[in-house]
């Protein structure tokens, strides 16, 4: 398989703090249309992987090819403009606007300022908004001011804030914290839904949510590929188990 036939191909990435490297020679394959979970114990490097994806952070050595476009030389802003969607650990959703605004402003009209300040909602974004709204399970939530939804609900929002720019890549990281069993069950759903068309890494701790959702879960230790595989096949992984029950 060569690397053109991926979403995403890392290679030999590497990136130091000070001498320590938090990241370590890595190499990552990703299928288009697949939802890879990443799992590790705390500062494996999980957080950092997504960081150098997105731009936040900049590589020391290495490549990231995005649909075959290198990475490393380009801005946070152009990877989100390639199709590259991150949503945080903490959500970051306008809490006085409605739950249809939110979706609204999330369009891409144009992609520049003066796109946002000239944009008209015309009946393709309030389509999408719709389509979004009923994806992230929010449909009858459109006229609610975002504070008011539940914990659950800011997180499906600022999913759906990233599916209106429509990513090929879409990147959560541990997007379950502070739900309620029913949310979990909903979010899972919701993620098998959203990789039918694009490819999803999740950074996630519950392994039984792991177990629901994961096409492929990839193992991370000290900033290195410990294991990859099913769930069934890391967790018989005597590294893996080592790594866990040492920690």
């Amino acid at each position: 398989m060569s690397n053109t036939d991926f979403a995403l191909a890392v290679e030999d990435l590497t990136v130091s703090f000070d001498g320590f490297k938090a990241i370590d020679s890595l190499n990552l394959y990703i299928d288009r249309n697949e939802l890879r979970v990443i799992i590790g114990p705390n500062g494996a490097g999980k957080t950092t992987l997504l960081d150098l994806i997105c731009g936040k952070t900049k590589a020391s050595h290495g490549s990231i090819k995005f649909k075959n476009t290198e990475l490393t030389g380009i801005a946070e802003y152009q990877r989100v403009r390639l199709g590259i969607g991150r949503k945080f650990q903490t959500p970051s959703i306008y809490e006085n606007l409605s739950v249809f605004k939110n979706l609204e402003v999330s369009y891409p009209a144009g992609r520049s300022v003066f796109g946002a300040l000239a944009f008209k909602c015309t009946d393709e974004v309030l389509a999408r908004v719709k389509a979004v709204a009923e994806d992230i399970g929010l449909g009858d939530k459109l006229d609610t001011e975002s504070g008011l939804l539940s914990h659950g609900q800011k997180q499906w929002l600022e999913i759906g804030m990233l599916l209106m720019q429509d990513p090929e890549l879409l990147m959560l990281d541990e997007p379950i914290a502070g739900m309620s069993a029913k949310e979990r069950e909903l979010t899972a759903a919701l993620l098998k839904r959203v990789c039918q068309n694009r490819s999803v890494i999740v950074i996630e701790h519950d392994m039984e949510f792991v177990k629901q959702i994961a096409h492929k879960v990839t193992v991370m230790h000290q900033g290195k590929i410990l294991a990859e595989g099913s769930m069934e096949k890391v967790q018989s992984d005597p590294k893996v188990i080592d790594v866990y029950l040492g920690h």
